[in-house]
């Protein structure tokens, strides 16, 4: 049986954010760890989308962000994107390394690695989650980052995401440090063949 997006029904939709809760407090407790300060977050919006509804999602095609893209390889292969505004991204690379927030001028190398490093640390943790909850192996490549407009950074996987099926599992994280407030948006796209064994996997199929 082929995954498609009418097949999202309520039980597969609490399985999946149960999944996007336990990523999404893996994922703060290891930025709080490496910060060493307290960060608290939201209950994360946790939703299964098209994916011609992403540039939506994001604010318009012409709305500049910064994209981590991560391929996922093993028993489950797909795509993994992070999505930050430069807003967020300015804030969160700031706040790992120590440093006051001044403006959102260029990133420098160091600023790039750190956000690769925070895209490592966010998707390994989703990673995680859905690993406990599945007992599959998976893992992730090298980050690839980027800034750009939306549509500009959304063309690339877009290529990849046809070969994919047209659902994205997509979970909308707010991380609070202090008074300073990061929006995080997780897109996890498995191939049509992976859906398929992710709902055996969970029992709700």
């Amino acid at each position: 049986m082929a995954f498609s997006y009418n097949d999202v029904n309520d039980i597969y939709l609490d399985v999946l954010r149960e999944i996007g809760n336990i990523g999404t407090g893996n994922a703060v407790s290891a930025l709080a760890t490496m910060i060493g300060k307290r960060i608290d977050m939201n209950v994360p919006t946790v939703k299964m989308i098209d994916i011609t509804e992403v540039p939506e999602i994001l604010g318009g095609a012409d709305i500049p962000i910064v994209g981590i893209l991560l391929n996922l390889e093993g028993d489950i292969e797909g795509f993994i994107l992070l999505v930050l505004s430069q807003a967020s991204a300015h804030v969160l690379v700031n706040m790992l390394l120590g440093k006051s927030l001044n403006g959102y001028e260029e990133f420098t190398e160091i600023e790039k690695s750190a956000l690769q490093e925070i895209g490592n640390i966010l998707a390994g943790s989703y990673l995680t989650a859905l690993s406990k909850l599945t007992n599959f192996t998976m893992s992730q490549s090298v980050p690839q980052l980027a800034e750009d407009m939306a549509g500009a950074i959304l063309s690339f996987p877009a290529l990849q995401f046809s070969e994919s099926g047209d659902v994205a599992l997509y979970i909308e994280t707010e991380i609070f440090e202090s008074d300073s407030k990061i929006i995080a948006d997780f897109f996890l796209i498995p191939t049509i063949d992976s859906y398929t064994k992710m709902l055996k996997a969970l029992g709700v199929a």
